[in-house]
């Protein structure tokens, strides 16, 4: 499985944007994908998911009402659409796949799959 995260950029406060990770290979037929974001001199934290068979979403309580995931099962890819972003929104954003997952969870340990990362940096 291969994913590929793309839509990162420099963008300013308040401003949107829209990130996008689409998933080849060996995905199966149920699976989540969510959006982790890893900030400098901080942990890896949970941003979104998505579970593909049930629906499920879940988000971080930060970007509730912020963000927003979605997907497009036909091409395979995950979107995120941030929405009044912050500079506290600056990190390198993570797309990752679980392979067996139905819950859209937000435990980094569950993901096998992750890719490289799209840096998104927000001015003040």
């Amino acid at each position: 499985v291969q994913l590929q995260a793309s839509g990162g950029g420099l963008v300013q406060a308040g401003d949107s944007q829209r990130l996008s990770c689409e998933a080849s290979g060996r995905t199966g037929t149920s699976y989540t994908m969510g959006w982790f974001r890893k900030a400098p001199g901080k942990e890896r934290e949970f941003v979104a998911a998505i579970a593909k068979r049930t629906g499920r979403i879940n988000y971080a309580d930060s970007v509730k009402g912020r963000f927003a995931i979605s997907r497009d099962n036909a091409k395979s890819t995950v979107y995120l659409q941030m929405n009044s972003l912050e500079p506290e929104d600056t990190a390198l954003y993570l797309c990752a796949l679980d392979q067996s997952g139905s819950y859209a969870s937000s435990d980094r340990y569950v993901y096998e799959y992750w890719g490289q990362g799209t840096l998104v940096t927000v001015s003040s």
